[in-house]
């Protein structure tokens, strides 16, 4: 069996701000979503949703029914490298750069504003880790 990508979800009291990271940092648009009986947005790369928000009254607590939130990054998959960092400069977006050993893949390592890892792969090689911003 192939799987590949469909959605992240993440909770969040920050519902607007998320949204506008988002939509900046990526290029992500809202988009449909469906009724259901609780605040959020379904944002979209293409035609595909790829970050579901759901909105808190409160920040989520460490713990959900007794189980811990596990989720240390997600990533994307991005095409040039360059522009993208030029793109992050220009917002004032912090983060940092690793190469991966041994593949020639770039890492660039971002937080969003409610502190969740995520990174964006390039299929470039850079000679090391740096900081961004």
């Amino acid at each position: 069996m192939q799987l590949t990508l469909d959605h992240i979800n993440i909770r969040t009291a920050n519902l607007a701000g998320l949204i506008d990271w988002y939509g900046k940092v990526l290029g992500l648009t809202p988009g449909w979503r469906p009724a259901f009986d609780f605040p959020g947005a379904w944002l979209y790369a293409g035609k595909a949703a790829v970050v579901h928000l759901i909105g808190l009254d409160a920040a989520p607590a460490a713990t959900t029914d007794g189980r811990q939130l596990h989720l240390e990054h997600f990533a994307f998959r991005g095409q040039n490298l360059r522009a993208f960092l030029a793109h992050l400069a220009a917002l004032g977006i912090a983060g940092d750069l690793r190469a991966v050993p041994g593949a020639a893949l770039t890492q660039v390592n971002l937080w969003d504003p409610d502190g969740n890892h995520l990174h964006v792969d390039f299929a470039e090689t850079r000679p090391q880790t740096e900081q961004i911003a």
